[in-house]
């Protein structure tokens, strides 16, 4: 069997580890960068880092005893794929700088054709672990500015902000990490703020010397941390499913939290406050960037902009706020999974043309009429709460069922439509009553529907996808 994933992050390295493990051995990781790491890679900004504790934003067959920190920074990240890739032997298996464009069913060869930057590849299955966190999105603004732009995603180290007037567009996740060491830099920061947020403090020190040999001796400590820190991020969760009890907690704490560190500045908090329900869109965890907005070198603007002229950007208002540089914190397109990739399945549909009303998955995992051809982090499998290595570790040991049943009993598999849309139902009502459903997030698709995220627990996915029914498919002879 040959099996062809698509992207080396996270997901794509969590599925050759264990199909490998399993003796499917005839695999190639096909990777658009020069390196593994996905998003992890690309995002390089100053301060950033992941939020999800490094006793979960690790896989659990590959554990560490010596994080310097509890959430690791992006060059922690990088080295771990790294090590990860180098221990289990997975860099004769990955192609970098391979491009893939195209994904394409042969009804009649029962097999894949991927048509990639260097030519074509045959597969029996496919795995699209391209995430959803990979396509920049960057706003179309009229008009034209003369000075120097770019994404958070793809940072330009070689341009010096120092002395510079810098503005930023975007205050969410990747913003409020980059805007304080940018703030240190630039003579003076302009962040455009359309929505604000919701935050927690972030206290993310590095652990003293004494503690982490401590750990390296005592194995058993990380484990009662990892367990730990799993029921703590199922708590976080549980605020989001129950916004009226659990919710209203933690929303208290947050709101706390952030007029304690505005405390001096009640207009600008006045101007920042978010308008929503507490968990509707991602809750920020930053103990620096409040402080930051209130740096007398920092201007907060929360007029819609209008354009962009050749010295800046002009705001509804009529004014102009000339800077030198403008950076674009305003995230991904979350919602587009693995396009512009052109995926056809069976019957020569296109996988554009199924999910028309809206991204749908088993499971987030396979598509009913594209036999043979699995996503990772795909529709409704974020976490607003959990981790997702979780869920990948989930759907890696899920697809590699899948595959096995394929080799011993079928040319190809495809999910049964019926019980796709069962389960798509029953994603869909699950968020009712949920503090997903009050406003409009990044969660959502153009039509309103929420297609990133999953509505409940980690727990509940791992059981879940734990045992693959072989009845839930299709054997294609």
């Amino acid at each position: 069997m040959r099996v062809i994933i698509v992207g080396a992050g996270f997901g794509g390295i969590a599925a050759a580890i264990e199909l490998r493990r399993r003796g499917i051995a005839d695999v190639t990781i096909l990777e658009k960068a020069d390196r593994p790491g996905g998003t992890w890679f690309h995002n390089t900004y100053p301060g950033a880092a992941c939020d999800v504790p490094s006793h979960l934003y690790s896989f659990s067959f590959a554990q560490r005893y010596d994080w310097v920190r509890l959430c690791p920074t992006q060059p922690d990240i990088s080295r771990y794929v790294h090590d990860v890739v180098a221990e289990h032997g997975l860099s004769d298996m990955i192609e970098t700088g391979t491009h893939v464009t195209a994904c394409r069913w042969d009804d009649a060869g029962r097999r894949w054709t991927v048509e990639t930057s260097r030519g074509e590849r045959t597969a029996d299955a496919v795995i699209v672990a391209t995430g959803q966190l990979h396509q920049p999105a960057t706003p179309r603004l009229p008009g034209e500015f003369a000075g120097h732009s770019f994404h958070s995603a793809a940072w330009d180290h070689a341009y010096d902000l120092r002395g510079k007037r810098v503005a930023v567009i975007g205050t969410g996740a990747s913003a409020v990490q980059f805007v304080p060491p940018v703030a240190e830099q630039a003579a003076h920061t302009t962040v455009f703020q359309r929505t604000g947020n919701w935050f927690l403090p972030r206290r993310n020190h590095r652990y003293p010397r004494a503690y982490r040999m401590l750990v390296r001796r005592v194995p058993a400590l990380q484990r009662a941390r990892r367990k730990g820190l799993f029921w703590y991020l199922e708590s976080l969760t549980a605020s989001i499913r129950h916004p009226q009890t659990l919710g209203r907690l933690l929303a208290i704490r947050s709101r706390l939290f952030m007029r304690y560190q505005l405390r001096a500045h009640p207009e600008l908090r006045e101007r920042i406050w978010p308008d929503y329900t507490f968990g509707c869109k991602r809750v920020l965890f930053s103990s620096f960037f409040l402080p930051t907005l209130a740096r007398p070198d920092v201007e907060v603007v929360t007029e819609p902009i209008e354009r962009l002229a050749p010295t800046g950007v002009v705001t509804a208002d009529g004014r102009t706020h000339e800077v030198d540089c403008i950076i674009y914190g305003t995230g991904f397109r979350t919602t587009d999974f693995m396009f512009p990739m052109e995926v056809t399945g069976a019957g020569g549909r296109s996988l554009a043309e199924a999910w028309k009303g809206g991204a749908h998955a088993h499971l987030g995992i396979a598509v009913p009429g594209f036999p043979s051809l699995y996503v990772m982090y795909g529709p409704n499998t974020n976490t607003s709460g959990g981790s997702i290595i979780t869920y990948l570790e989930a759907q890696a040991g899920y697809i590699r069922q899948a595959l096995e049943l394929q080799r011993d009993r079928a040319a190809a598999l495809s999910v049964r439509p019926e019980v796709e849309a069962a389960s798509d139902r029953e994603v869909q009502a699950r968020f009712a009553g949920t503090a997903w459903t009050r406003c409009d997030s990044w969660y959502r698709d153009e039509s309103g529907r929420i297609v990133t995220n999953w509505p409940g627990y980690m727990r509940e996915y791992l059981e879940q996808t734990k045992r693959l029914d072989p009845g839930d498919f299709e054997l294609v002879s």
